[in-house]
């Protein structure tokens, strides 16, 4: 399978993002806990190569707590600071203040010796699209500032936020990279819902989701779904719609609707935790 999404306006999001990082101090950026990695705009650490990094894990309710926390070491190693969070329930929130004046704490320092005070940090916030950028920030904030949707390409342009007296942030667009040299970051994104469905291929999505469930966490679709897994996906894939009833006309099992049942509930969690990829290995 191929996958690829770059509508127009990303390219105008980029180019407004190579200028409105000159006036903030801090890049946040969100990515999903489930594929930390592929979630991640490699264009990001060009354009903020000289500011203070937090990377927020979202939606780490729905991954590996365990694969999770190594996750968590692999982007401190790499000089980020890191935290996990679950934005729709507030869980790991409550960090996240002190983290940012932590990792801005030489900027707050030189604004003491030069005789600036109360200047708030300034920070951009950062991600591709359905990472849950906006339900961050209206959490954070404690009100609605900005559109929300379990669907990518929600913010469509910038605006700054002022949240106290110590941080404003910066909303940005999601934004994806022009093509995905690695197919496999293109899985992941389609899988965790930051491409939209409509361009893709749900029956092979299916596939592939079954593959990577039963090699990684085997037995989890068996448990879900009452089934006995095998090997071969294809097999799988029919057992489920077998077991969720999945018909079509004349009473002949209709796959697509399986197979859209398969990626919706390991989406929204209810399969299990899972995360699809690990931290390379150095």
């Amino acid at each position: 399978m191929q996958f690829q999404w770059y509508p127009g306006h990303m390219t105008k999001a980029k180019r407004q993002m190579q200028e409105d990082i000159k006036l903030i101090d801090l890049i946040i950026e969100l990515v999903d806990a489930r594929a930390p990695l592929s979630s991640r705009n490699p264009d990001i650490d060009e354009l903020g190569k000289q500011k203070a990094r937090l990377v927020l894990m979202n939606k780490a309710d729905l991954a590996d707590a365990k694969k999770t926390e190594a996750w968590s070491a692999y982007f401190q190693d790499k000089g980020c600071f890191a935290v996990c969070i679950d934005a729709r329930s507030r869980a790991g929130m409550k960090v996240i203040q002190h983290t940012i004046l932590k990792a801005c704490e030489e900027k707050l320092e030189r604004d003491r010796r030069r005789g600036i005070k109360n200047r708030p940090v300034r920070a951009m916030v950062v991600g591709i699209p359905n990472v849950g950028k906006s339900t961050f920030i209206n959490t954070y904030a404690g009100k609605a500032c900005t559109k929300t949707g379990n669907k990518p390409g929600v913010t469509k342009g910038k605006q700054w936020i002022r949240l106290n007296k110590n941080v404003e942030l910066l909303d940005t667009p999601g934004i994806l990279w022009p093509k995905f040299e690695d197919q496999r970051v293109g899985l992941h994104l389609a899988l965790i819902g930051s491409i939209k469905d409509e361009i893709l291929n749900t029956d092979g999505l299916a596939l592939e989701l079954i593959g990577i469930l039963t090699a990684s966490y085997p037995g989890s679709l068996a448990l879900r779904y009452g089934i006995e897994e095998t090997r071969k996906a294809e097999e799988v894939l029919r057992a489920i719609a077998e077991a969720r009833n999945c018909l079509g006309r004349g009473n002949e099992l209709d796959y697509s609707k399986a197979a859209a049942i398969i990626v919706d509930e390991f989406r929204s969690g209810r399969t299990g935790r899972f995360t699809i990829e690990m931290p390379p290995k150095e």
